[in-house]
């Protein structure tokens, strides 16, 4: 039996439409709007009830969980907390001054001390993880070059714990996502688009977790680029979540974009 450990994004929905009929489950769904609600093996908990979500996984005898999805930083103020949640909260809090993975880390700790196991994200996908190359017939020119060095020399610049996974380099100038996330950096972009340039690069925290949290892009994010003015998507080869593989690739195709996994 496996913990399945939902949040928001397309990648649950993908994990759970694989192995539906496949493997035995049970879901901890911390979705907003209870996606899983249909699914016998569901359970809506609150991200803070962490005795609980303990209690669901040992009844079921899950020995491992995997996390997909995310899952918003909360106000701690208003989490509604058990006693283990009572228990937990205060280092969890601690580590949320460092930033997103070190809570993410802190929370795998808390299962490992409950015998419970983390395996990663992509254990039932490694479909959706690229390999390095250049997935599309155009290719970076030599200003889109000077993009992606600019915006990979930003992101391995980032606190070893940041939340940051995304720069948009355009122009000598490079602007970092913030806590709301690639698509909030992406609308941003648009506003103030000039013209037909720059590139998404998209890599893993530093220090990151590769069992949870690794970037993920898919076709919307290409729409959203093609939609900032953006010429193409840089990854880093076995760090990537990659949804709509084949429509994504077509969609570059048409727009003159590039997909590059470096």
């Amino acid at each position: 039996m496996i913990g399945l450990i939902f949040g928001e994004t397309d990648f649950p929905k993908y994990i759970y439409r694989k192995i539906k009929n496949k493997k035995k489950y049970i879901i901890i769904d911390l979705t907003n709007k209870n996606f899983f609600k249909k699914d016998k093996n569901s359970f809506k908990v609150s991200i803070g009830q962490f005795g609980k979500i303990i209690s669901i996984l040992k009844r079921n005898n899950c020995k491992k969980v995997l996390f997909a999805g995310k899952v918003n930083k909360p106000n701690f103020s208003k989490l509604k907390l058990d006693l283990k949640g009572v228990y937990h909260i205060p280092k969890i809090i601690k580590k949320s001054k460092i930033g997103d993975a070190a809570i993410l880390r802190e929370i795998i700790n808390i299962f490992k001390k409950e015998g419970i196991k983390t395996i990663s994200s992509t254990f039932f996908t490694p479909e959706l993880n690229f390999s390095k190359g250049n997935y599309t017939k155009y290719k970076p020119d030599i200003n889109d070059k000077k993009d992606i060095k600019n915006a990979i020399k930003f992101l391995n610049r980032s606190q070893p714990y940041s939340y940051i996974q995304a720069a948009v380099a355009r122009n000598n100038s490079v602007i970092l996502e913030k806590r709301k996330g690639t698509k909030d950096l992406l609308r941003n972009i648009k506003k103030n688009k000039s013209k037909s340039n720059g590139v998404l690069v998209k890599f893993p925290k530093k220090k990151q977790d590769k069992r949870l949290d690794l970037p993920t892009v898919g076709l919307n994010t290409l729409k959203q680029c093609k939609s900032a003015g953006l010429k193409g998507i840089v990854l880093k080869h076995k760090n990537n979540i990659f949804l709509d593989k084949i429509e994504a690739i077509n969609f570059a195709n048409r727009n003159k974009m590039f997909i590059l996994v470096v």
